[in-house]
């Protein structure tokens, strides 16, 4: 029989063992092995047996039996006995350690040397041997203590220094001493670790570190030493089967909270264990036998899993959500972890909340389940003879649409009447409420309450003159597969729908994975260590110094003397259900018992802090109606110091153990973005280690400031800085020097909870990192959190924050009135940009600002302070207030108001905004979410009850909150709101957006990979995935993310492609779900951040709304977008446009220096005269909108390839990825230098020619209207922008970036200084050459020659289809029949082309100026270079070019080059360009016989009108000239307007005011302001203004063009006048 001693009194192990030991290499390895197996076979020969044990029994030593056969034991001997060291090889010593038989062959006992390990008593006696160490492998595969020997019933031993039963056992080479319990039956008890010697440790690890051991060891038989051969956290196994009922759990029970130390049974049910060296990461060891971990082997093999787990070092196999029991049945039987203190109360008083919100699914109009079309309300501007559109509603059973005329104003009903009144004789039978029209092609139905003209759809297919279709359907037919069912649960579970959302911190653990089978009663103390470590692990590396302290006293308690009998096994579990350590320590216990039930009270503990600070509420009744007993006292009566202790961080990332030199935190007092109290700092630390690296303070943090002078909504702001270890090598920037420090994080935390008590106990908070912190822990796996653990004190009553009483609301009296000059200065003020004088005038003020729209801000604003004494009075404030206008009331839910009731009030006064409206609002909702202090608020429940009672409100909201859900410092707030929305909006909304869900991960890997694929093998690429993609569509249809009424059934793999640009964005053409609608066109993008197209597109959609409500339509061209993701989204592709480049380089690479390209390609798709000019208007208001809307957000990046054109001549702009004026550079040069863009080919448009004509003065006009309009809601774009700092956008993050937006809007101005200012941008913009050169480098760099177009394209820029030979007919003749003057829209010559074709006896007629036979020629030579073509007349002349003579010769020239060409070659002659340029075009039926010329103006005679603004305020009169048209001079030359003006009587002409020069036109627009000031009304009434027009000449006098003299006593001097005045001949 095999016997070992063991004393229980050796000394603890040597600290050199505790040091950490490298790997060493595999010679050097293989030396130590044969060095120890031939220590081995020394000590085998000198082993003396002993018959007897009674005579050599020390009192002092403890016995371990371990019954063995003789056969066995004499099998051993044989085997070890016949080994020849010297002669071994380092392959054969291998082989021997790592033979089959020593791994595998069965034994009924195992030992570990662990502290204390699995020794059992025996009464049989004792026979002295060696020890051959073998696996015990038991067959029932179950970990479970045996009260009663059995074999195999104890774990597989694993030494602490990294020695393993696989290897051969070394024991020192002394006589050792047994004492027999013969009386004792067999128990397991605790023990002391054999006495090994330091040197044998180390000997003992370094065989453990040969690498080719860590890659050749057998994997053993039980869970317990596959958990102990790798400490590093293990991949999560797949999600395990729900276990059956469980017994209930004893207070031990966390010994098994190691998943690896589970039943085989059990591991086996939840998934495969993984190989031995998978799931270890990489870093600085944990402990001193982490060194074994660290071999050559660990980057190849283990090279997935290092990226997984970057910074766990040596921790055990992490605790994962898949290996977490999710059996809901179970929980109510353990109620240990279901304690108050165990649970997050505020998220199970959220969700109570939320299912008092559950709307009856029964009710229409909150349950509709189907698509509203939104509504816009706007002033029909187009007057009443177009206010009447015609409409064409499908009827079913009818063969042919019903079409009539109806009115925009007319209500949906009405139409729904007209309709039936075709299919039903008795409308009185009929229920006219129950049928409702449905937009074709789109799966929304119109509002019935609403009129015709105000849903977005009517007013868009007016903005593009489609034709309106409608389908009229009942309710009954209607598809309401969008809408709650009695099936959906009003069970409010928040992590139930959540599997498919990603997260910035993935869970690591559930409550359910601490209710664990009691499968286990006894673990030996290192593994208990172990186990602990592991479960730190799991817990985000959080290690209490409760952990520390008791697993420090469970170390000693090892090494102390025996004081109890064996039997102290079964005392020990007999406290197995106390509550507290207390209650295991009142009796006569052993130190280890004691040492056991503190860890385990520890243990518990730091499991209940860690479930309530991370873990969501399970759905199952929890135990939150148990109230504290403890004694409350008011915040406002405590006079107690604000103070807490700063304990540690745990968790850090093991780059900044070398980055970092030392740690220190700042901690700052926060209400209302404001600064309590001055900001305490910390004391510098270094990094320590105990179980892992972390940051130790463990300082007492005292703010000098009583509790009873704190806000409720005060935050506690916590900042960890980093400073730079100048001489680590590591160091993010090594390269260069840094001095100072880097932010590495930050977290804030609310003082007092949403219960209004303020924190007590330990608190656990996840820091965010900072952008430097990313930067240095680039390793680090973001699903790992970093977590601060701060103290707070534990008084023995709750200090309760009590409101001011409800009384102390009193409305105050106002008996006077507001001085004008003091009126006038609070209506200018900006709740952005006040100084400490504003506020102390608006607060001195206040109560007369309840007069002024929207000023409540501004006071509360001003409020000198929010401490209790003072919250009366704002609250007194607030409720006297008129209500706000649900636009108004969005500056309430900014960062800078924090207080409950404010925000609370905010909410109220929204409840009166529209659905539709709400949506346009919602990403700034969601964002004010990060500003309320508990997730428990009116803001949340009014979002998750307005996205019950609509479609477009759930469907957008949730991917917002999808978004939002990957913020690392929120999106643990967001987790919670979106798995409150998905349990509320029902199962049939829910499954459509799972499927929208999976569409776009398909479609994202889908663009990356075309993305990453070569330029030749995209097409492939693409092919492969469109068919993945197609396979989604054949199971069933899907909605689009851009728009719930959006429904796809196909995709059109033909019209599917990808876009040559950096991103290379995918065209995804998607066939209509409704066969009355046209294909759906979107655009997918992957790599760009897509939010801030989002935040542009809002704005300017916001604008819009604006203009229309205003009765100004500027024919805006709104499209969407939506972010699905991080950096990946979905774009509305805008039919029939084109981009501003494409439409530029047809008149080749430098066509951006060209006037007349834009021009040219809108009369090429609006041939007739009257489209053309349709086409022309959209362009001049569109582009005043663009102007208008790109200058107010700083929209840059403006390269011809972001600006597109509808052939409708709608201008609009894309790509917004640089806005708020951070313009894209190269080098140092700022590639946008203009205001914005406004080039010469756009005022070619606008002008309709080269000249300024008052078409240029009516696109000035719409500048400036729409420009002060949106002046007007400056404090609306200002806010809606604040909302959106904390958003992430990074070009959106401090409050310079919202003075950009103060600075262009001028709030302080009036309109007419912003009148003149815009005028001056468009005069700079129109004037700038960096704009057009620009489009040239951009031209240059996107230079791709690739033919002619192809067939569905025009070959010519004035042609809109190609055409050929067999078309037309062969030309069997073509020559210059005349010239002839045109002046529309400049003036120019048209040669009139005489075309004899074969089979006509009448010739054809057409016209064609000179450029275009250029550009034939030019695209003849690119088709034909290797042909020989006929020489063309030369464009350059000298002198001037539009003149007879140039024409008379020019004529000449181009028929002898037509008479040539058509000489030629067939290929040539009858080539299709050839054919397209002489078919004929719209406008030669318009031209032939025209004779065209404009009546010459007589000499001397002025023609004219002058617009003017009359104002006068404080003692200045305001003369502001805008426009003069129509002036004529005395040649046919245009002038050089300027305008002159003096009051009159003035004999010393000390009153001239002049205007500047405008150069060559006769329709000038100035826009200036001519002032005088110092002039009262009484002296104004006597005088009169003479305004004088005048032309600059350069060589003679200045000509005068007309005047006109104003008596200023006819003005209504109290108001400003506006009006057009004929200019005469007067005196000059």
């Amino acid at each position: 029989m095999a016997q070992i001693s063991s004393g229980n009194g050796c000394l603890p192990p040597s600290p050199k063992m505790a040091l950490h030991r490298g790997a060493v290499d595999k010679e050097e390895a293989l030396r130590m092995e044969a060095e120890a197996l031939a220590r081995l076979q020394r000590e085998k020969r000198n082993t003396v047996p002993s018959p007897s044990l009674s005579s050599s029994l020390s009192v002092k030593k403890d016995l371990i039996f371990f019954p063995e056969s003789d056969s066995k034991k004499q099998d051993d001997k044989d085997k070890f006995g016949t080994i020849n060291v010297d002669k071994l090889t380092n392959e054969e010593l291998e082989e021997l350690l790592l033979d089959d038989y020593v791994v595998t062959k069965p034994h009924p006992s195992s030992l570990s040397a662990s502290y204390p390990g699995g020794h059992v008593f025996n009464s049989a006696p004792f026979h002295q041997s060696s020890w051959t160490p073998s696996l015990s492998r038991p067959s029932s595969s179950n970990l479970s203590t045996a009260s009663r020997l059995q074999p195999g019933a104890f774990p597989t031993p694993h030494f602490p220094n990294g020695y393993n039963p696989t290897m051969a056992t070394f024991l020192p080479p002394r006589q050792p001493h047994f004492l027999a319990f013969s009386t004792v039956p067999p128990r397991p008890l605790l023990f002391h670790s054999p006495a090994v010697s330091p040197e044998m440790a180390k000997l003992f690890d370094k065989i453990a570190s040969t690498s080719e051991y860590l890659r050749n060891g057998k994997s053993s038989g039980t869970d317990m030493e596959s958990s102990n051969k790798s400490l590093e956290p293990a991949p999560p196994p797949q999600p395990a089967v729900p276990p059956v009922d469980l017994p209930s759990m004893s207070r031990f029970e966390w010994l098994d909270l190691d998943p690896l130390s589970m039943r085989r049974g059990d591991v086996e049910e939840a998934a495969p264990c993984p190989p031995v060296g998978e799931g270890q990461g990489s870093g600085q060891a944990g402990d001193p036998w982490d060194a074994v971990l660290q071999d050559e082997t660990e980057g190849r093999d283990r090279s997935a899993q290092v990226k997984m787990h970057p910074r766990r070092a040596s921790t055990g196999n992490a605790v994962t959500r898949s290996q977490s029991l999710r059996n809901e049945k179970v929980l109510s039987k353990y109620p240990t972890l279901q304690e108050k203190d165990a649970q997050n109360l505020e998220v199970n008083a959220f969700c109570e909340d939320v299912a008092k919100y559950v709307f009856l699914y029964t009710d229409l109009s909150t349950n509709p389940g189907y698509v509203l079309s939104p509504v816009i309300s706007q002033q029909d501007v187009s007057g009443e003879s177009s206010s009447s559109v015609k409409v064409s509603i499908e009827i079913p059973d009818s063969q042919q649409p019903v079409t009539f005329t109806c009115d925009v104003s007319s209500s949906v009903e009405l139409l729904i009447i007209q309709a039936l009144c075709w299919v039903h004789d008795d409308l009185n039978q009929v229920d006219i409420g129950s049928y409702v029209l449905k937009v074709c092609g789109q799966e929304a139905v119109l509002q019935n309450k609403h009129s015709l003209g105000s849903h977005e759809y009517v007013q868009n297919c007016r903005k593009w003159e489609a034709e309106i279709q409608l389908q009229l359907l009942s309710q009954c037919t209607m598809k309401r597969d969008l809408a709650r069912t009695a099936d959906d649960s009003a069970l409010i579970d928040l992590e139930k729908h959540l599997g498919q959302v990603e997260r910035p911190f993935k869970e690591t653990v559930t409550r359910s994975v601490f209710y664990i089978h009691q499968s286990t009663q006894y673990k030996i103390v290192d593994q208990v260590i172990q186990a602990v470590k592991n479960l730190c692990c799991a817990l985000d590396e959080v290690e209490t110094p409760a952990i520390t302290e008791a697993v420090k006293r469970l170390r000693h308690a090892v090494n102390m003397p025996h004081t109890r009998s064996p039997k102290v096994r079964s005392n020990l579990f007999m406290y197995a259900d106390a509550k507290s350590s207390s209650s295991l320590t009142k009796g006569k216990q052993s130190p280890m018992e004691d040492s056991v039930a503190i860890l385990t009270n520890a243990v518990y503990q730091m499991v209940k802090l860690y479930l309530r600070s991370f873990c969501p509420t399970s759905s199952v009744t929890l135990n939150t109606d148990s109230t504290e007993n403890r004694d409350c006292r008011e915040a406002s009566g405590t006079t107690d110091h604000l103070q807490f202790t700063l304990f540690a961080l745990h968790g850090i990332p093991t780059s900044w153990v070398s980055s970092y030199e030392k740690y220190y935190m700042t901690c700052a007092l926060m209400h209302n973005n404001r600064n309590i109290f001055k900001p305490v700092q910390s004391k510098k630390v270094g990094t320590y280690k105990s179980f892992f690296y972390h940051i130790k303070w463990d300082e007492l943090i005292n703010f000098p400031i009583p509790v009873a002078q704190l806000p409720l909504e005060a935050m506690l702001n916590l900042s960890l800085y980093g400073v730079l270890n100048q001489n680590a090598g590591g160091s993010p920037d090594s390269n260069k020097q840094r001095k100072g420090t880097d932010l590495l994080g930050k977290v804030s935390m609310a003082l007092f909870d949403f219960r209004r008590v303020m924190v007590r106990d330990t608190q656990l908070l996840c820091l965010w990192a900072s952008v430097q912190a990313a930067q240095t822990g680039r390793k680090r796996n973001l699903a790992e959190r970093i977590i601060l653990q701060v103290d707070f004190p534990c008084p023995t009553v709750n200090v309760l924050y009590v409101a001011p009483p409800v009384s102390s609301y009193v409305t105050p009296q106002i008996k006077e009135t507001l001085d004008p000059d003091i009126r006038r200065k609070v209506e200018k003020l900006c709740s952005h940009t006040l100084t400490r004088a504003d506020r102390q005038l608006l607060w001195e003020y206040r109560h007369h600002c309840r007069e002024f729209e929207g000023s409540l801000a501004r006071v509360l604003a001003s409020t000198p302070s929010w401490e209790w004494s003072a919250l009366g009075e704002i609250h007194s404030l607030l409720h006297s207030w008129p209500p706000l206008s649900p636009i108004n009331a969005l500056e309430l839910l900014d960062s800078k108001f924090a207080e409950t009731e404010v925000r609370t009030v905010a909410v109220s006064w929204l409840e009166s905004i529209s659905n539709d409206e709400l949506t346009d609002y919602l990403p700034q909702l969601v964002q004010a979410l990060k500003f309320e202090r508990h997730l428990r608020n009116s803001l949340v429940m009014f979002l998750l009850s307005r996205a019950q009672s609509n479609v477009n409100t759930a469907h957008y909201l949730y991917w917002l909150l999808r978004d939002t859900v990957q913020d690392s410092q929120f999106g643990s707030c967001y987790e919670k709101v979106l798995g409150a929305l998905l349990c509320l909006c029902g199962g049939g909304m829910r499954a459509e957006l799972e499927k929208q869900t999976k569409l776009v991960q398909q479609l994202g890997t889908l663009a990356e990979n075309v993305r990453q694929a070569g330029g030749s093998s995209r097409q492939a690429v693409l092919q492969d995935g469109l068919e993945r993609v197609q396979s989604f569509f054949q199971k069933h249809t899907c909605r689009l993310p851009l728009s719930p009424s959006l429904v796809a059934t196909e995709l059109n793999v033909k019209g599917c492609s990808f876009f040559n640009s950096n991103a290379v964005p995918l065209k995804i053409a998607l066939v209509n779900a409704d066969p009355l609608g046209e294909e759906i066109n979107v655009m997918f993008k992957v790599g760009e951040d897509l939010r801030q197209d989002m935040l542009a597109l809002q704005m300017i959609r916001i604008m819009d709304r604006i203009w229309l409500q205003e009765g100004l339509d500027l024919r805006i061209v709104n499209f969407k977008c939506i972010s699905t993701g991080k950096d990946k989204g979905m774009v509305e592709l805008v039919p029939s446009s084109e981009t501003l480049r494409k439409i530029q380089v047809e008149y080749g690479v430098t066509g951006s220096f060209k006037d007349k390209p834009i021009a040219e390609w809108l009369r090429k798709y609006n041939p007739a005269e009257d489209e053309y000019e349709k086409a022309c208007e959209n362009f001049i208001y569109s582009c005043a909108g663009c102007c208008v809307a790109t200058y107010l957000l700083g929209i840059c990046d403006r390269h011809n390839d972001n600006i597109m054109l509808r052939s409708t001549g709608h201008m609009f702009h894309i790509d917004f990825g640089k806005f708020l004026g951070h313009a894209q550079m190269i080098g140092s040069f700022k590639r946008d230098r203009a205001p914005f863009v406004l080039t010469s080919d756009m005022a070619y448009v606008i002008n309709g020619g080269e000249r300024p004509t008052i078409r240029f003065q009516l696109f000035v006009d719409l500048c400036s209207q729409a420009y002060n309009l949106i002046r007007k809601h400056s404090n609306l774009f200002l806010n809606l922008l604040s909302l959106m700092m904390k958003s992430g956008l990074p070009e959106l993050t401090g409050h310079q970036d919202l003075m950009y937006v103060y600075d262009a809007l001028q709030p302080q101005t009036t309109d007419a200084e912003a009148t003149i200012f815009f005028t001056r941008l468009i005069e700079s913009s129109l004037g700038s050459m960096a704009t057009k050169f620009n489009f040239f480098i951009h031209n240059l760099a996107q230079l791709r020659f690739s033919g002619l177009p192809s067939n569905d394209e025009s070959i010519l820029s004035f042609s809109p289809r190609t055409y050929t030979v067999k078309q037309d007919g062969r030309i069997c003749e073509a020559s210059i029949f005349s010239f002839h003057k045109r002046y529309n829209p400049d003036k120019h010559y048209t040669y009139v082309v005489r075309i004899l074709r074969e089979g006509q006896t009448e010739p054809q007629f057409v016209f064609r100026t000179f450029d275009e036979f250029q550009e034939l020629h030019n695209k003849l030579s690119i088709l034909f270079p290797l042909w020989k073509l006929p020489g063309f007349p030369n464009k350059m002349v000298l002198g001037r070019t539009h003149i007879k003579e140039v024409a008379s010769k020019r004529k000449v020239e181009l028929n002898s080059y037509v008479h040539s060409l058509m000489r030629g070659s067939l290929e040539v002659t009858q080539c299709d360009l050839i054919y397209t340029f002489f078919h004929p075009v719209a406008r030669d039926d318009r031209m032939e016989g025209f004779e065209g010329v404009p009546k010459s103006p007589v000499s001397s005679r002025v023609e004219g009108e002058v617009k003017l603004s009359v104002s006068y305020r404080n003692s200045t009169l305001f003369i502001m000239v805008m426009h003069i048209r129509d002036l004529v001079s005395d040649d046919e030359a245009d002038p050089n307007p300027y305008v002159k003006t003096y009051l009159l009587p003035d004999p010393h002409k000390t009153s001239k005011r002049k205007t500047k020069i405008s150069r060559r036109t006769k329709n000038p627009t100035f826009n200036e302001m001519l002032v005088y000031s110092g002039y009262s009304k009484e002296t104004l009434n006597q005088r009169e203004l003479q305004l004088s027009v005048l032309s600059a000449e350069s060589l003679r006098e200045n000509c005068f063009l007309g005047g006109v003299t104003l008596g200023l006593k006819d003005f209504d001097l109290s108001r400003e006048t506006v009006k057009w005045f004929k200019l005469t001949a007067g005196p000059y």
